[in-house]
């Protein structure tokens, strides 16, 4: 679906300074989920309470943004009630739509809240036409945010072939799951994004330090070893450095960012209709700086396309946010395909 419409920006909000830091900044929109399971980023001292939410949905409003209410999880067995209240409470609080993706959830939501704007989350995994256009017959989405493993050319297509408003991730860490359903996390813990809504739980994770090297363990699982001095980052099992045939190294995924700056004036010619800041579980000050840059990007994007260039500062801002300060274009770059 091709507009002319200037692609919006929407940012995470873990908390409600990251919120206010996200509109400062220039957000057109923020997402955002409740401190319980039904939220994929459900890390300890983050996350809004119902009156953060009301405060959020009013600065909103005050200032022409909206609200997208994240309910990203898959409901566990006898606990459906939980995942339904979310969505009774993303009408109740004034969101502007909910992200879902479990078809019970999306049904429950369309049957209760008819008017309600309904996103079909990344953890739906929608990868083609039939598959958004199934979910637009059944439950009326109106936005489908594509799982981060299509090249610009997939994009392109199912750009061409859908009714339904098109969101991709422009910036923000990688992850080998299946988006969202991560068996490591949950081999290791017992929890994962999928059914307890977070990724190696705090909980489950330690730090030792000895003769000035750093070991970061996962339930006891030995993730990364660090030398004295060196950087260490939040430990999970895919991005840990692991032996294997004698040389230690990242076996499954280095950590790196996606960085789709140099891809915006494209994405915009597609019809792509939002682009997506990664980054929940980060600082409001990640927040403010990661969207004050994509600001600037899209709104080059839109005025002049044919003369848009990604300016070194851009990068140099981005950069500093990046994972393992690295960046990629990910699955959007895949000359071979």
């Amino acid at each position: 679906m091709h507009t002319s419409q200037p692609m919006e920006l929407v940012a995470p909000a873990g908390s409600l300074a990251a919120l206010k830091a996200a509109f400062e900044a220039g957000a057109d929109a923020v997402y955002l989920g409740l401190r319980n399971a039904t939220n994929a980023r459900n890390f300890a001292g983050l996350n809004f309470s119902e009156a953060d939410i009301r405060s959020g949905v009013a600065l909103a409003r005050k200032l022409g943004r909206k609200v997208l209410f994240a309910i990203n999880t898959f409901p566990q067995p006898g606990r459906t009630h939980e995942w339904r209240a979310a969505v009774d409470a993303a009408h109740d609080l004034g969101a502007d739509a909910v992200i879902l993706a479990d078809p019970g959830l999306l049904v429950y939501a369309r049957e209760r809240y008819p008017e309600l704007r309904l996103h079909l989350s990344v953890q739906g995994s929608a990868t083609h036409a039939d598959a958004i256009e199934l979910m637009r017959e059944q439950f009326g989405i109106r936005r489908v945010v594509l799982p981060r493993v299509l090249t610009l050319q997939e994009v392109d297509r199912l750009a061409r072939q859908t009714q339904v408003e098109i969101e991709v991730f422009g910036f923000g860490s990688l992850c080998v799951m299946a988006e969202g359903r991560c068996l490591l996390s949950s081999f290791a813990t017992g929890d994962s994004p999928n059914n307890k809504g977070v990724c190696s739980p705090a909980h489950a994770v330690r730090w030792h330090e000895r003769d000035g090297r750093l070991d970061a363990r996962l339930s006891g699982i030995l993730i990364d070893r660090y030398a004295p001095g060196e950087p260490a980052s939040y430990p999970t099992l895919c991005k840990g450095r692991f032996e294997v045939e004698g040389r230690a190294d990242h076996a499954l995924e280095e950590p790196t960012s996606l960085n789709a700056l140099a891809l915006l004036p494209r994405l915009a010619e597609m019809g792509v209709r939002a682009i997506k800041i990664e980054g929940r579980q980060r600082s409001p000050a990640y927040v403010a700086q990661v969207v004050a840059t994509l600001r600037a990007a899209l709104d080059a994007a839109h005025l002049a396309p044919a003369r848009y260039a990604v300016k070194p500062d851009w990068q140099a801002r981005l950069a500093r946010h990046a994972e393992g300060s690295q960046t990629t274009q990910g699955a959007f770059d895949r000359p071979w395909k």
